[in-house]
């Protein structure tokens, strides 16, 4: 290889190394401006948050419903945590929990379970079986 054709090699990687450095560059860009754009809706949420806390009375209760199934949903998941390489059928869950084993108190509990396997906090190793996600 001769001198000309280094230099032109050089140059070539030169050339390419410069468009990805742009190329990089305007990434950069687009991506701190979704940022900033993140970031301002973020605090939109605050202030919304910081209007609403304002405007609740101090002893506002919490809805029996909301308070209902969040206690069943810490119920099941403590279950779970506390037996952590069980499976559970949702009727076994049930008779554990205390639960009355009706069709619609099982199809609840049924929608509860798969919400929490969407979410990551459990599997489902076959139908109708669950366990904690290890």
């Amino acid at each position: 290889m001769n001198v000309a054709d280094l230099l032109r090699s050089l140059q070539t990687e030169h050339d390419e190394t410069a468009a990805h450095a742009d190329n990089l560059r305007e990434r950069i860009e687009r991506l701190t401006a979704a940022l900033a754009e993140t970031e301002a809706r973020l605090d939109e949420f605050a202030a919304t948050r910081r209007v609403i806390d304002g405007l609740t009375p101090p002893d506002h209760a919490t809805d029996p419903a909301e308070t209902a199934t969040a206690t069943a949903y810490q119920h099941i998941v403590t279950t779970f945590n506390e037996h952590p390489g069980q499976v559970f059928r949702v009727r076994d869950l049930h008779e554990h929990l205390g639960l009355p084993t009706d069709e619609p108190s099982i199809n609840v509990t049924c929608s509860r379970l798969g919400r929490l396997v969407r979410q990551g906090l459990l599997e489902q190793p076959g139908r109708g079986r669950y366990q904690k996600r290890t």
